[in-house]
């Protein structure tokens, strides 16, 4: 049995002190997760478990990196999180893993059932990969080198997991200890020997090829040989603190990296094979470029919005059709407007201060100081508005439809032709063109263009 590492938050050290996260009825994500951790330690050791807990004081990288240091195999890492919306009334629990591990998921669905038997008026809104998360990966599923989780206990935003959270703590903390426990214990700490751990071979698929050489299956990832990389053309450089072994003197990285250079990694636990699929549909270049084309087919949009919100197209059955001809006529690629539209409104769910019937699906504001956003009389107009705005931000040419976009005048053209661009533009979330991007690739995943 192998000990249990926990952070709270991610800690986080800022001027003046800890970083407290979110922000919500008088209290803040830090404090509360700084409380339960406690608590959490305290049951696990009682049951005599080692546990390490993270300091406070260290950054998110500084955090994965003493867990790092100290990790070893058959130890298992948890960050306890609380999220925050800005509908009230979104609510619940989840956890997220790497992606492309099933291993990790079953770890995930224990710490689930473990919260939800002790505390079950708390809303499960399930285990999820890491690139269903908002940036499309998490640091601290991606580069933690023992096995890894993050769970997200309940919303502070939300009245009802708040109150559950304070008066309920020692609940929250003892289903958590559960489910560490029956996690630790499925962890086998001795597979091989210290010299020779001996990693299962795994089969590589490229486009649909069998590879000459096999991966590696470490901590259920995929790893494959740095050759193949290389031979692909990536250069990982560009993606921080890629976790690389050298075992039997051939260095692996984790397959799921090649996400963010446009390669689709999926795994077969049949054949023990990880397949590779580079972007062979979108043109190299555009994913990112907003005044480009679109590659998705209206269906494609409608599976993707009801795989993720089953209710999605009841008000708005139409929604992908209006976005594939307003951003045609208009240049704009349709697919980042689409997504967009997705990270706005939370896949239509909307919430906070717009409401479904003011067609607003991009948080467009009024004029004039108006403390309302704007309205559009139908959902078309609405979905309208959207591209031009999006085109008055990316390029210089006129508009091809009479302008209904209220800020559209006011808009520097041609400053952001990438979706990177509008961060700090059109929100001043400095990591708002990252979610969209992430979005952008979950869809083409989904629609199986790469």
């Amino acid at each position: 049995m192998g000990r249990i590492f926990i952070s709270a938050a991610h800690g986080g050290r800022e001027v003046g002190g800890i970083d407290p996260g979110s922000i919500a009825g008088g209290t803040t994500e830090a404090r509360e997760m700084i409380l339960l951790r406690d608590l959490i330690v305290t049951e696990l050791r009682s049951r005599s478990f080692e546990v390490l807990s993270v300091p406070d004081d260290l950054s998110a990288a500084d955090t994965i990196n003493w867990i790092n240091v100290r990790g070893r195999r058959g130890d298992v890492a948890l960050e306890v999180h609380a999220d925050s919306a800005s509908s009230p009334s979104v609510r619940g629990a989840s956890v997220f893993h790497i992606a492309n591990n099933n291993e990790r998921k079953s770890n995930g669905e224990l710490l689930l059932v473990g919260l939800l038997r002790r505390v079950p008026q708390l809303p499960n809104r399930g285990v999820k990969p890491d690139t269903d998360s908002g940036l499309g990966r998490l640091a601290f599923c991606r580069q933690i080198t023992i096995a890894s989780l993050l769970m997200q206990v309940a919303f502070l935003s939300s009245p009802e997991d708040r109150a559950l959270l304070q008066n309920r703590r020692r609940d929250f903390a003892l289903g958590i200890a559960d489910g560490l426990a029956s996690w630790s214990r499925v962890i086998d700490p001795n597979p091989g020997t210290p010299a020779d751990p001996n990693y299962p071979p795994i089969n590589i698929n490229i486009n649909g090829q069998n590879y000459a050489e096999q991966g590696i299956l470490v901590n259920g990832n995929a790893y494959i040989p740095i050759d193949l990389v290389d031979r692909l053309r990536i250069d990982l450089s560009k993606v921080p603190n890629v976790n690389r072994i050298t075992y039997r003197r051939v260095v692996y990285v984790k397959a799921v990296e090649l996400r963010d250079f446009n390669v689709a990694v999926s795994w077969d636990a049949a054949t023990r094979t990880v397949t590779l699929r580079s972007n062979l549909v979108v043109c190299p270049g555009q994913i990112d470029r907003i005044i480009s084309n679109g590659s998705t087919s209206e269906v494609q949009m409608q599976i993707f919005l009801r795989n993720n919100n089953e209710n999605a197209l009841a008000q708005f059955p139409d929604i992908p059709k209006l976005y594939r001809e307003e951003a045609s006529a208009e240049g704009v690629n349709y697919d980042i407007a689409f997504c967009q539209m997705c990270v706005e409104t939370g896949f239509l769910r909307f919430g906070g201060d717009i409401k479904p019937e003011q067609n607003n699906f991009a948080g467009l504001g009024s004029i004039g100081g108006a403390t309302e956003a704007a309205s559009f009389p139908s959902a078309r107009i609405g979905v309208r508005a959207h591209i031009q705005h999006l085109k008055a931000y990316a390029s210089l040419e006129p508009l091809v439809n009479e302008v209904v976009d209220p800020r559209f005048r006011f808009v520097t053209r041609g400053v952001a032709t990438k979706i990177d661009d509008l961060s700090g533009r059109w929100s001043a979330d400095l990591d708002y063109g990252a979610k969209i991007t992430a979005m952008v690739k979950r869809l083409y995943e989904s629609a199986g263009l790469f």
